[in-house]
């Protein structure tokens, strides 16, 4: 027992020791370099397909995706979802190939295929080992041209996607999101965020059909490879598997004219324990000159970790574990949101200090090494999401949705080092003018309610 005693004093020893000593300041960072995107090659079949080409990297791997100019906002009022189960649908297999050969197929190159939907695109890839990238390109080709739509797995599917509407209506943070999109956005498709039971349950496969059947072709499509692969082989498989491919429709520019406006939505959720918030508005997308300088102000305002929202009521009120901003980025659309679950009690002091925060970064702008701390964060996540093939290919995707040149990746980093304090002012004034801000508050309405209620007003 002595020597179990003996080792264990040895063992806390240099932790005691090592919580003694002084904090020590760590180097200061290096000054951050422009992001140099790899050489690429791009052309367009005679169909109207675009095809973008990276090498990159030594690991013989390659990421190939198939982005679609299909999202959501090709949906009309009754079929939210739509294309969501046609994304599913499509994982089963084509008409040559079952879900289950395919699974072997991919697994056979190292890798595996997914079809994804998102509001704007739908997305068919993956990765795999380099010398099988050719074959990869001719099983997307197959995917895309020629899916099976297996009547017998669209049941399991519809019953899936109902539970997942069922779970996330019976959470707080979905049913705050989907009243915020309803103001901001209306009757347009971004406006329509979960579909009904029946409307799910009504989806028939030949309706699925006719929707790939009118919004996929050549015209919308850009195919991009990014990694170590045969480049001649890749294009020759390229040529071969789409050149044959319909040109189909030219894209749908759908572009939503969001409201803005002061105004509280109170949903009850009675004898809640805390309170979702969501405050947001309409801000300029992508392609608009700002668009940097908004981007860092967010990260300053709430969307960093150490963000003055984030620190304020989090680090020194306590009234929320998680708060978050961001900017949410449409084609020709984008809004700024701020996001936090708060306890119930507080409801109304926490948007005291979002607000009150808000006001105190449009009334001055901030100390410049607060700017640059931010900025060096920016810039630090920057390179880590160009420090894979598939963070390479996400990137040329934005910029190819949103219309923007190769500079907008070259030069982001010394865009976002020369925001100046000044800059971050004139943002706030802009285009965060808290009299045109949507709150939504879903909490215990007995409790909250009176908490709630100053805000439905501006009071400058």
């Amino acid at each position: 027992m002595r020597r179990l005693l003996i080792i264990a004093a040895l063992a806390v020893a240099p932790v005691t020791s090592a919580l003694a000593q002084p904090k020590v300041t760590p180097p200061a960072g290096g000054t951050p370099k422009d992001f140099k995107l790899p050489e690429k090659r791009e052309f367009a079949l005679p169909n109207g397909m675009d095809v973008t080409l990276v090498p990159f990297g030594t690991v013989p791997k390659a990421t190939i995706s198939l982005a679609i100019r299909l999202g959501n906002v090709n949906e009309g009022p009754n079929e939210v979802w739509l294309a969501d189960v046609m994304g599913d649908l499509m994982n089963e297999g084509t008409k040559s190939l079952t879900a289950t050969q395919i699974a072997e197929l991919t697994a056979g190159m190292g890798g595996g295929i997914g079809v994804g939907v998102g509001p704007d695109q739908t997305t068919i890839g993956g990765s795999v080992l380099s010398e099988r990238a050719a074959d990869f390109v001719r099983l997307i080709a197959d995917v895309a041209q020629n899916p099976r739509f297996p009547e017998s797995e669209l049941p399991r599917i519809k019953a899936a996607r109902v539970r997942q509407v069922a779970i996330a209506k019976s959470q707080p943070q979905p049913l705050a999101q989907e009243r915020f999109y309803q103001v901001l956005y209306g009757d347009h498709a971004l406006g329509r965020l979960y579909p009904t039971e029946a409307m799910l349950n009504g989806y028939t496969v030949d309706q699925i059909r006719a929707f790939h059947a009118k919004n996929f072709g050549a015209a919308r499509a850009h195919l991009y490879v990014a990694g170590a692969y045969d480049a001649a082989a890749v294009e020759k498989a390229i040529r071969e598997s789409f050149g044959d491919w319909a040109k189909g429709p030219d894209p749908v520019t759908n572009v939503p004219k969001p409201k803005s406006g002061r105004r509280v939505e109170l949903i009850d959720r009675p004898n809640a324990v805390q309170s979702t918030v969501v405050i947001g508005l309409p801000v300029p997308g992508a392609s608009h000159a700002d668009y940097t300088a908004l981007s860092v102000t967010d990260a300053l305002l709430g969307g960093a970790f150490g963000s003055r929202i984030t620190t304020n009521i989090r680090e020194q009120k306590g009234y929320t574990y998680s708060p978050y901003s961001t900017i949410t980025t449409h084609y020709g659309d984008a809004f700024w949101g701020e996001f936090a679950d708060v306890t119930t009690n507080v409801t109304g002091p926490s948007l005291k200090e979002i607000f009150g925060e808000i006001d105190r970064l449009r009334k001055e702008p901030p100390p410049a090494a607060e700017l640059r701390g931010i900025q060096n964060n920016m810039a630090g996540i920057f390179t880590l999401q160009n420090a894979s093939r598939g963070g390479v290919v996400g990137q040329l995707q934005f910029v190819d949705l949103h219309g923007l040149p190769d500079t907008y990746l070259t030069e982001y980093v010394k865009r976002v080092m020369a925001v100046s304090p000044a800059d971050i002012q004139r943002v706030m004034r802009t285009y965060l003018r808290p009299e045109n801000m949507t709150i939504v508050v879903v909490g215990d309405k007995k409790v909250i309610e009176a908490q709630v209620k100053p805000y439905s007003t501006y009071v400058p």
